[in-house]
């Protein structure tokens, strides 16, 4: 009687990680996360500073030298509001209409490492692909003129007063707003801005190119 012969491995079978890294690979999570970060002009000290982990591990996953866990991709998600079905969609499918909850929104500082904060900002257009602009409810906090750091970047920048009194210095020049007013502006140019009220001051922010 002949004896059977037991089945062998296919030549060409992957490890578990290496099945893994070929499954997601279609989805460009890599990509995906460096695009999110240099969108909103963050280094990655700074994106270490927001998710709790290195800059090191953010470098090896932007480069794909490494493949994230669901755990880190949620710290990452919260910081870009974004949920985790924006990492796992096919790139080839467009989002046409993409709606923005008030409940799935987070509120973040301008920048965490600052001991005094100008502004709090909420992205409105978290779950749209392929942003041509960039969407945001600021909230702006009454500070010293001292205190009031200024910024720039690509684009342009419109800013809609919602409440409050809002002082808006644009280059060389300083413009008061109130509530439904609003102003349009080359953003390369160095601007700042600072609350005059001691409570609410809200406007949304339109960005073209990288955000505010």
């Amino acid at each position: 009687m002949k004896q059977k012969k037991n089945p062998r491995r296919p030549a060409a079978a992957l490890s578990v990680p290496d099945a893994i890294e070929e499954n997601i690979r279609p989805y460009g999570i890599a990509e995906k996360l460096r695009s999110l970060r240099l969108r909103r002009s963050m280094g990655l000290a700074q994106l270490a500073a927001h998710t709790g982990l290195s800059p090191a591990m953010l470098s090896r996953l932007e480069n794909g030298r490494l493949v994230p866990t669901l755990p880190t991709l949620v710290r990452i998600a919260i910081v870009f509001n974004v949920g985790l079905d924006y990492f796992f969609t096919d790139p080839r499918r467009r989002h046409v209409v993409a709606v923005s909850r008030k409940h799935e929104r987070r509120r973040f500082p301008a920048d965490p490492k600052a001991s005094v904060v100008p502004w709090d900002f909420e992205s409105l257009d978290f779950r749209a692909q392929e942003r041509r602009l960039h969407g945001f409810l600021a909230h702006f906090h009454a500070l010293p003129v001292s205190k009031s750091a200024s910024h720039y970047h690509q684009g342009v920048e419109l800013l809609y007063l919602i409440e409050g009194e809002l002082e808006l210095t644009i280059g060389a020049e300083t413009v008061r707003l109130a509530p439904g007013d609003a102003v349009y502006f080359d953003a390369i140019q160095k601007h700042s801005y600072r609350s005059l009220v001691s409570g609410s001051c809200t406007a949304v922010v339109v960005t073209t190119g990288a955000p505010a």
